[in-house]
């Protein structure tokens, strides 16, 4: 699949967010992605990175995060299927690729 775990965000193509974003971690979560080059991608994994879960949205939690940063693939689930979770980083992949266009030839 060409999945490499990177130490820093600017070498990633995308995050994966698994969980709701806490009111403590939301300028982190949007400091991480602004950190992430151009092209990238946001998947948010399960009910609870989709939609906040059974915390939603209050006074700790600003619920899913579609709420702090644009989500382009939501894996619904709780928790997801490892074969939706599969299904879903493909169809992220596919986005990116689209993103970046066809590749250059080399001189």
């Amino acid at each position: 699949l060409g999945i490499d775990f990177v130490a820093s965000p600017r070498h990633a193509d995308g995050v994966i967010v698994t969980g709701p974003v806490t009111r403590n971690l939301e300028a982190a979560v949007r400091r991480t992605y602004e950190a992430v080059p151009e092209p990238r991608i946001v998947i948010a994994v399960g009910a609870c990175a989709s939609s906040g879960g059974i915390v939603g949205q209050s006074y700790a939690s600003a619920g899913g995060v579609a709420s702090v940063l644009p989500v382009d693939v939501f894996i619904p689930g709780c928790p997801p299927r490892p074969e939706a979770i599969l299904f879903g980083i493909l169809v992220a992949i596919g986005r990116l690729e689209a993103r970046r266009g066809p590749p250059r030839a080399n001189p």
